[in-house]
């Protein structure tokens, strides 16, 4: 079938290049999500084939990538092993976002670009921690940065820290005391930089998410990267947060494999009391319909919006809500999928040695990536019901 959401050559090429890396993760996805172990062997083989440098600008090396090519390669990537897709897809938003928000100091910024590039170095922003709010959205971090002659001394714990065994150097949010703000710091790793193998969950197993414990750790002047300042839109709300489009975008590739999975294993497996293949079951039938219509509309909607964006970039700011409603529909749309495809397979679904099981639990985890349902929900509805000038309830 033709996919009517590849516009040209260059997107063809694209997609095609994502799919043969698929491939070759796929052969050992199982291996490493029964392990738990970060597979260090899929990031080699990305490496090498110059995956790390896509969203990286051109005039540093890069292929500079826009969003929309970004989603694509992702959903391709994640067909094959979800964990290394999610892991690698911090490392590529975080150099498209700061590519386009351009809120990091340029020298620092070329030099990240050029080990990743050159070095195969990746990047992540380690932003969560335990028994925290969301920080991106004001709640202080229990991180603290203190001023010290010649930099900061941080200490605190991260926590959820993906790609945390194979990172060099990643940032991270503290709360500056001295200035009563919080900024965003590089850190290097050291022997002040402890990093703990907290992460045994049941999806996503390979992602290397593992706390992080900063023992004293100084940083030099210029690892202060930006400050977060009052009534200043930072990064992570830059443009509309339409960046973040790639983790669904990762939860949509897990269910376009199980949506395949069921589909062949309908065409191919016979069933004596039809005596036909299963895909000749009424109820069959029904289900991968309803797997079809969810996962078109999954689709439609993750690459409308990043059209949208191209077409018209001056609206990016304005896109904050239908970022939020994408990852709403998108995340739910394919645990539905998986969940139906499931249904199609039966029993055999169950078995440790198949597949789709895999594919199930991985993409339970797009529940806990933000924004949470809830939050999406309540704020849609505040947003209709709640006058913000006189804060009452419209009538």
């Amino acid at each position: 079938m033709i996919d009517i959401f590849i516009r040209n050559e260059r997107e063809q090429k694209l997609v095609q290049y994502a799919q043969n890396l698929a491939k070759q993760i796929e052969k050992t996805a199982i291996r490493y999500d029964e392990s738990g172990e970060f597979p260090f062997e899929h990031f080699q083989i990305l490496e090498e084939a110059g995956y790390f440098r896509l969203t990286v600008p051109k005039k540093y090396g890069g292929e500079e990538i826009s969003l929309y090519e970004m989603l694509l390669v992702q959903e391709q990537l994640a067909r094959g092993d979800a964990s290394t897709a999610l892991s690698v897809g911090w490392h590529l938003l975080t150099f498209l976002n700061v590519r386009e928000a351009k809120t990091w100091p340029e020298p620092v910024f070329a030099e990240l670009s050029r080990k990743a590039v050159e070095e195969g170095s990746l990047l992540n922003i380690i932003n969560s921690e335990r028994g925290k709010g969301n920080i991106s959205r004001g709640s202080l971090p229990g991180t603290i940065a203190k001023k010290v002659p010649g930099g900061y001394r941080i200490t605190g714990e991260k926590a959820f820290a993906s790609l945390a065994p194979i990172l060099k150097q990643f940032t991270i949010i503290a709360y500056v005391e001295e200035e009563n703000l919080t900024a965003e710091f590089l850190i290097t790793k050291n022997e002040q930089v402890e990093i703990v193998e907290t992460w045994d969950a049941m999806g996503m197993r390979a992602t290397g998410s593992h706390d992080i414990i900063f023992h004293n750790t100084f940083v030099p002047e210029e690892a202060l990267l930006y400050r977060h300042r009052p009534n200043e839109v930072n990064r992570f709300l830059a443009d509309g947060r339409v960046y973040s489009l790639e983790i669904p975008a990762v939860y949509l590739g897990v269910a376009g494999a199980a949506r395949d999975y069921a589909i062949e294993f309908a065409k191919n497996t016979y069933s004596h009391s039809l005596e036909n293949t299963i895909a000749h079951a009424s109820h069959v039938q029904q289900k991968i319909g309803e797997i079809e219509v969810l996962y078109q509309t999954a689709r439609r909607t993750l690459y409308s919006i990043a059209a949208q964006v191209e077409q018209n970039p001056a609206l990016k700011e304005q896109l904050s809500e239908s970022v939020s409603i994408a990852k709403y529909v998108i995340c739910n749309n394919a645990i539905d999928i998986v969940t139906k495809a499931m249904q199609v397979v039966g029993g055999r679904s169950l078995s440790k040695e198949n597949k789709i099981q895999r594919l199930f639990r991985d993409v339970q985890c797009s529940r806990f990536n933000p924004p949470a349902d809830d939050v999406v929900i309540t704020q849609l509805a505040m947003g209709l019901l709640i006058d913000k000038k006189r804060e009452t309830f419209q009538l």
